[in-house]
């Protein structure tokens, strides 16, 4: 491929590389030049039930012959249909549907804005976290706590502040010294290396923001959606928001936002104050309940719990026979290695080995297969990590 010619076609804001990705079957994909890949990125955790899932397959070829868009203005079905199980497996009583992560995260922010102007007018400040991410239009952007992302892109949007992750004092200070609307957090840091945040820390979130009638919002974008062996991140701490957000997998591949809240955190929006016209596409929103189907299954998750377990050993097993791994983290499927050096030529020869990964902050390479993956795929992905990790020097 002359990835020359068609990079001029487009904004340089991706560095592509290698032939188009063409198909996919499971956990493997094929690009253009016939080339296999196992497939654990998932397109950045999207891909939860790999490509070709019968479930999948059949409520798109039976939602796209009924109806692919209609506005807002109207009910729509497969939206009722996806906010019924979304309603019924969480602890919402609300669901407002959008396109993406980032609009997700919009939303969550003037929703928890609206409420609080009603108590006081001054109450409209923000709290998000050192190394979190959380998308990157304004709002969402002002609440991304990385400075690589607003370079050059300043000013960001006022009231937005940030506190060390984990850090229940340094983070009271903050919270004591302005009125806050919300309080906005990834229960696991995707983007900066698979940060957790510890369960005493969510702990005093909760309690504090109860407290002070601040929205505590949990950004399970990544996390959430069976990725990490429950459906919900917010479930392996037992700590319950007043509004989370999802994205990624949730559309079943294709492009879907949701907020998720109770009625009391969205009580002060009305008609107008908020809208989309595309979000909640009637298309997405089956393939979205088709997933929730599956990923919802207590036999299910607990296989995806099993697998990370399975391929958490691999990887601990590797960082203890050499000393470029420094840390093995996370839950379920969402797992990172973290390096002692920028672990980029990994990557890169693991893509030439035909293993897609991704790569995270803090030196850190993220494991994000298919929840449907096997063993035998997870044997082998590591079988090619393995190699490459033994023979590559990082500097």
């Amino acid at each position: 491929m002359n990835q020359g010619k068609f990079d001029s076609l487009f904004v340089n804001t991706y560095a592509r590389g290698g032939e188009a990705i063409v198909s996919g079957k499971g956990s493997v994909v094929t690009d253009a030049k016939g080339k296999k890949y196992l497939d654990f990125g998932t397109g950045i955790a999207v891909s939860a039930l790999g490509h070709g899932h019968e479930a999948i397959a059949k409520a798109l070829k039976d939602q796209a012959a009924k109806i692919l868009h209609t506005s807002n203005l109207y009910y729509s079905q497969p939206q009722i249909d996806i906010a019924k199980k979304l309603v019924k497996l969480s602890f919402a009583e609300k669901v407002f549907l959008c396109n993406s992560g980032t609009e997700a995260n919009e939303a969550a922010i003037k929703f928890a804005r609206k409420k609080a102007s009603a108590i006081d007018p001054e109450k409209f400040h923000v709290l998000s976290f050192e190394q979190g991410f959380h998308g990157r239009t304004y709002g969402a952007l002002s609440a991304t706590a990385q400075a690589k992302f607003h370079e050059g892109m300043g000013p960001m949007l006022e009231g937005f502040h940030y506190a060390p992750f984990n850090d229940v004092a340094k983070t009271k200070k903050i919270l004591d010294a302005h009125k806050f609307a919300a309080v906005i957090v990834e229960p696991i840091q995707g983007e900066s290396g698979v940060n957790e945040a510890s369960v005493e820390f969510l702990a005093f979130l909760r309690d504090y923001t109860k407290k002070k009638k601040i929205a505590l919002i949990f950004d399970e974008i990544q996390c959430g959606t069976g990725r990490t062996g429950k459906l919900w991140c917010y479930e392996h701490s037992g700590i319950v928001p007043d509004i989370m957000t999802l994205a990624k997998p949730i559309g079943g591949g294709l492009p879907l936002g949701v907020v998720l809240a109770t009625a009391d955190a969205v009580s002060a929006i009305a008609p107008g104050d908020h809208g989309t016209t595309f979000g909640g596409n009637p298309l997405a929103c089956a393939l979205g309940a088709a997933l929730l189907d599956v990923v919802s299954k207590k036999t299910f998750l607990k296989e995806v719990h099993q697998k990370g377990e399975f391929l958490k050993a691999k990887l601990v097993a590797l960082a203890n026979g050499g000393d470029s791994i420094t840390a093995v983290l996370g839950k379920g499927l969402l797992v990172g290695a973290r390096f002692s050096a920028e672990p980029k030529p990994i990557l890169e020869a693991c893509r030439a080995s035909g293993l897609l990964l991704v790569k995270a902050g803090n030196n850190t390479i993220r494991f994000l297969p298919p929840l449907t993956v096997s063993y035998d795929e997870i044997d082998k992905a590591i079988e090619i990590f393995s190699e490459i990790v033994a023979k590559t020097e990082l500097k």
